[in-house]
Parts: C-alpha cells; structure tokens; sequence
C-alpha cells in the first residue's frame, strides 16, 4: 500500500461555520425551550460520549466547536483522536458545564461525529482489503450537499485519500462529455487546449476498445467505469504506465479486493460517502 499523507486538520473556519448552521437549525427562534423548562440555570453536569460499536473516529472537532458555540463554559476534553479506532463503550469526549449547554449542543456534537465517524469506518473498511496491493481508495463528488469538504476529511481519516473536490480543480470527461463532444479523442484533445499546464485531464471509459482509442489522445488518468476484473486486467496492461489507472462503478467491501490486485492505481468510491451508515455513539450524563 502507498504510504497516506499525514492527516491534516479542518481549518477553523469551515468547522465554525458548519457548526453554527447546525445550531441554528437545531435551535430555531426560541433555543432548547425543553431544558429551559426543566432544568434550573445554574445546574452543572458532566457527561460522556461513548462509542456503542467498534469503528473509526472523525469529527471531534466539529463536537468539541458544537459545545463550545453553545456555552463557552463548557470543557471539552477529547479522549481519543481523529482517524484513531474505537472500540465498543469506548470513550470518545468528556464535557463538563451547565447542563442546559451540554443538553442543547448534544445532538448537533453527535450528528457530526456519527456521521463522519461511518464515513471514516466504512473507508477503513475499504483500505483494509486492498491493504496488501498499491492501490488506494478515494472518494468521489457524491457528497451531502453543503458537507463535501467535512465529508473528505472523514475519508482522511478513515485511511483514504480524496478525488476532486469540484469541477474547478481537475478537468473530468465523463460519458456523457463524450457523447455532446463527437467522441473521447475530440473531448480530450479540447481539453487539452482549454487547460492550463497545472490542470490534469482525466477520460472515463467504458471498455477495452474506448480506452485504446483515448490514449491515442494522451490523458493523465484514465477512469474504468464498471469494466469487468478481466477487462480491468487488460487495460492495466493496455496502460502501461502511461496514465494513472482509476476504477469505479459499484465497488462493494465483497469486490475491492479482486479489483485492486488487477493493478489500477486508484479505485473510487461514492458509496463511501453518500451510503455508509453512521457510527452509533451516545452521551450519557450525570448531574454533579
């Protein structure tokens, strides 16, 4: 397996401001009216979060941000770390503060860290079975609206690395580029015209006889869209070395591992993203 870059953090801003559009949310026009009327102001408490499955964790930044938000007399100290696993009942986060603070920002804390923390697990799942080849496994552009750049950084955390993050970094010719363009050779040598030197061009596939014809053309990467193991085999071969070699098309934790072992130097995946199922985590909290 090629070595991962070290992880790198969420900037400040984009942690905040995800955060804050989920308390507003959360909160509406009136805030918590349940904890206002049930618990006194000045009730203190302290609370855990704790994983109830085994998984992969990301997110304790956006938590840590969603209690804070809420009342800055809040402590936060986290117990585990971004991209480090967790086992059943392990302990996630310690929070202690008002009570009222921590009940408020509960759900918003937990909703992150659930579901980048299955984003994070279900990558992992993937990089396990393709641990013994070179290939790496990314993600794709379908993401939560509104969530694309938190979502990338789970599969980050999660061993993974990341496709483009829109269609203003990388130029990506899909089939149905192709189509309005009058053939992949045509799409290609345009957007090799259009593009500036830093810009890679890469040209979806479908079988054997439209890669052929697309590396006449030259592209960076070319991606095979739903090709069989055997076909994946022969245009790793075909390739030779000339363009980065992608895979995709409903690759499952059954699949990956064949898929790899063909050679392609990437396998995408956007069930990673917009299918893994969340993480089950909980706080439990005890007046002081």
């Amino acid at each position: 397996m090629m070595d991962l870059p070290a992880l790198r953090p969420l900037p400040p801003h984009l942690v905040m401001d995800a955060v804050r559009a989920a308390l507003r949310e959360d909160m509406g026009r009136a805030g918590d009216i349940t904890s206002a009327a049930v618990i006194p102001a000045d009730t203190p408490a302290r609370a855990t979060i704790v994983a109830r499955q085994p998984g992969v964790l990301a997110g304790l930044p956006l938590a840590e941000c969603a209690f804070r938000e809420v009342d800055a007399g809040i402590v936060f100290q986290a117990a585990a770390h971004d991209g480090g696993t967790l086992a059943a009942r392990g302990v996630v986060a310690r929070v202690a503060g008002p009570a009222r603070g921590i009940l408020a920002a509960e759900r918003v804390a937990l909703n992150f860290l659930g579901h980048l923390s299955g984003i994070a697990t279900a990558t992992a799942a993937l990089v396990a079975r393709v641990a013994h080849t070179r290939t790496r496994i990314t993600d794709t552009r379908k993401t939560t609206p509104g969530l694309r750049a938190l979502e990338k950084y789970a599969v980050r955390c999660g061993g993974g690395s990341n496709h483009r993050f829109g269609l203003d970094d990388a130029i990506l010719i899909k089939d149905n580029h192709i189509v309005v363009a009058g053939g992949v050779i045509a799409a290609i040598e345009r957007a090799r015209a259009a593009a500036g030197h830093m810009v890679k061009i890469e040209a979806e596939v479908t079988d054997l006889d439209q890669l052929t014809e697309a590396m006449v053309a030259r592209p960076d990467v070319v991606m095979l869209d739903n090709m069989s193991v055997a076909d994946m085999r022969s245009a790793v071969q075909l390739v030779a070395g000339r363009a980065i070699v992608e895979a995709s098309g409903n690759v499952t934790l059954d699949t990956v591992a064949a898929v790899a072992e063909t050679g392609v130097d990437i396998i995408s995946s956007g069930w990673i993203t917009h299918s893994a199922p969340a993480l089950d985590l909980a706080l439990d909290i005890e007046v002081e």
